[in-house]
Formats: structure tokens, C-alpha cells, sequence
């Protein structure tokens, strides 16, 4: 991004952070939300938090993260400060997912104990080293994964020990759970729920939070 912090960049008439957050308020089995950032911008992130408005009796916290992906999940996971039996961990620059999404996936959660939001490839995708194809997975059974990934919280805590015992760190917090030998549901999602990377994410994010906003009058 060119040094822009995207989490706090506008969106459309709205910021990154503060879609994500009113999108979680909505949805009614969120208790408390955990935002996790660089130590150095916790201040600035409070400060944006403050100005949102979002409903009283949902608790949001900001913490520091760590050097990786993992570190910083760890850091959030154990400031969470209620008794929820299960925790949802959410990339910040996915800010269009959908409150019944969210809904769903905890749904599917409490049934089997961890589940994350996913949607089939479009695509043929090819197996490749050193440029030349070996192979090509059946499309049928190939999904990109999203985020919430939702588990209950003495799993997770279990898949975090594990991880540490192990000296693994992981990028996909799936991986964690998958290496306890336990199995993850794939919860459908939604196409529109991408992830920021690029500046061209941004036109498109803006053109489907447009879309959404009119479909929602």
C-alpha cells in the first residue's frame, strides 16, 4: 500500500476499522470486540474508536500485536475479557463481510467446535515448481478461505499451545486447529468479502460498499 496504513484509510464515506466494527456490532452474538494493532498506533487507533459510533453495551479493547500473524492473534486472544465460549478471528482489511456471515459461521462453530467462511474457486488452479505444471486439483473440492475463522476458545487455546510447543508459527489460523488433528467446517461466504492488499482492492471495495449501501434502501 505504499506506506498507507489501510486499516484507518477511508472507504467510501467510511474508514476500513470502522466498517469492520459496525459490521461485527450488528450481528447480535458478538460480545466484545478485540482490535489488535502496532504498539506505536494504539493511541491513534483509541482515538478512532472513540468517534465511532458504535452500541454501548459492546465492549471494544485495543491491544498490541506481535512480530507475526500468530503472535499478534495470541496477544488478542488473551486480552479477550469475557466468559464468551467462543472467540472469532477476523482479518481487519476484510471490511465488507456480511453480519449474517458472521452469524452463520459461529452458528456453524457451536455445532462442530471451529469453522471459518470460505468460497469455491472460479479458477483452474494449477500445481507448479519451478515453472513447469505437475498438477491440477480438482476445482470441485478447492475453496479460498475468509475470515471470521471461529472456535471455541479452549480449542483454540489448546491449538496455541501446541503451536508453541512445537516452535510452528502459522499464517492461517485453521492450520492451528488442523494440527491438533481436529476438523474445521467450511462455512459458505460471500464473493464480496476480499481482503485489501493493493490499491486496486480499494476501487473495488468502494464500488461493492456503494452497491451494498443501495441495496440496503
Amino acid at each position: 500500500m505504499g506506506g498507507i496504513h489501510k486499516i484507518l484509510h477511508p472507504l467510501g464515506n467510511t474508514t476500513v476499522l470502522a466498517e469492520v466494527l459496525r459490521r461485527f456490532s450488528l450481528c447480535d452474538d458478538i460480545a466484545e470486540i478485540v482490535v489488535i494493532c502496532r504498539a506505536q498506533d494504539i493511541a491513534e487507533f483509541r482515538s478512532a474508536i472513540a468517534d465511532m459510533q458504535l452500541p454501548a453495551e459492546i465492549c471494544v479493547t485495543v491491544t498490541a500485536g506481535g512480530d507475526t500473524r500468530q503472535q499478534s492473534v495470541r496477544n488478542g486472544f488473551l486480552s479477550i475479557n469475557t466468559d464468551a465460549e467462543y472467540a472469532a478471528i477476523h482479518d481487519g482489511a476484510r471490511p465488507l463481510v456480511q453480519p449474517e456471515d458472521i452469524a452463520r459461521v459461529i452458528a456453524d462453530a457451536r455445532r462442530s467446535g471451529a469453522a471459518a467462511l470460505g468460497v469455491p474457486v472460479k479458477d483452474t488452479v494449477k500445481v507448479v515448481r519451478r515453472g513447469i505444471i505437475e498438477e491440477t486439483p480438482d476445482r470441485s473440492l478447492l475453496y479460498l478461505t475468509q475470515t471470521p475463522q471461529v472456535f471455541r476458545r479452549s480449542i483454540y487455546a489448546d491449538a496455541m499451545a501446541l503451536a508453541a510447543e512445537q516452535g510452528r508459527d502459522y499464517t492461517d489460523d485453521c492450520q492451528l486447529v488442523e494440527a491438533l488433528g481436529l476438523r474445521v467446517t467450511m462455512t459458505q461466504g460471500d464473493y464480496s468479502n476480499i481482503k485489501l492488499t493493493t490499491p486496486e482492492d480499494f476501487a473495488v471495495a468502494e464500488a461493492l460498499l456503494c452497491a451494498q449501501q443501495k441495496e440496503a434502501f
